[in-house]
């Protein structure tokens, strides 16, 4: 049985999840927006505790990869980069607009098979970071920055409901014109929500290379100076 310990700091949620085959055996997190230079390494020590208590032999650690918060990846892929390389032991990089998809999929048990899945994450202002999938993750639209306008997704085939979910979803309501649209509300990803796809990840052996692996930020980092500066 594959043990991994799964990490997700993509966003304002810090959580941390050890699973075997899939399932999730323990986990931790932390809801307090943004705290994930406090949370993660203590989150990571206890899971680890756990692994030992119960005898288990980690097989590989997964990472949000992206897009999301740019010091939340930083800090999160950091991490496991490190517990890789100290325990030799392979690196799977899943990403965020999957995991949204994944955790819609098993959201509802009402899923026909074609609807058509479109996670969406704040990226400030009116822009977001989204991609559009069917139920095999096939992408209709790729993984890209969109600044929202009525006519975005407008090239979404027709005649097949459209699920928007994710922390970028509210400000597209009253923007996005797409017939069938239907929302997800209170989506957020978790490290329990990757455990599958990290499954996946290391049983086709889809291994991220632990020296050059970089975060899909999807844009490059503009930093900012607050106004009482000027």
């Amino acid at each position: 049985m594959a043990t991994i310990l799964n990490i997700e700091t993509s966003g304002a949620i810090c959580s941390v999840a050890v699973s075997q085959d899939g399932m999730v055996e323990y986990q931790l997190e932390d809801l307090e927006p943004m705290n994930h230079a406090k949370r993660l390494a203590p989150f990571i020590d206890k899971c680890m505790e756990e692994i030992r208590r119960r005898d288990w032999k980690l097989d590989a650690v997964a990472v949000s990869i992206g897009p999301g918060s740019y010091t939340g990846l930083r800090i999160g892929l950091s991490a496991a980069k490190g517990l890789c390389f100290g325990l030799g032991i392979p690196l799977l990089t899943v990403s965020t607009l999957e995991i949204l998809a994944v955790k819609a999929m098993f959201r509802s048990m009402d899923w026909t098979g074609e609807e058509i899945l479109v996670p969406m994450l704040d990226a400030r202002r009116m822009e977001v970071y989204t991609a559009a999938y069917d139920f095999a993750l096939n992408p209709i639209i790729p993984p890209q920055p969109l600044i929202l306008d009525n006519e975005s997704y407008s090239g979404l085939p027709g005649g097949r409901k459209v699920i928007f979910m994710g922390p970028g979803a509210e400000k597209a309501k009253g923007v996005v014109s797409v017939p069938e649209a239907q929302w997800m509300d209170g989506m957020e990803a978790h490290a329990r929500d990757m455990t599958a796809l990290a499954e996946k990840a290391l049983r086709e052996g889809r291994i991220a290379d632990l020296a050059y692996s970089t975060p899909e930020y999807l844009k490059e980092f503009q930093a900012t100076v607050p106004k009482n500066k000027f």
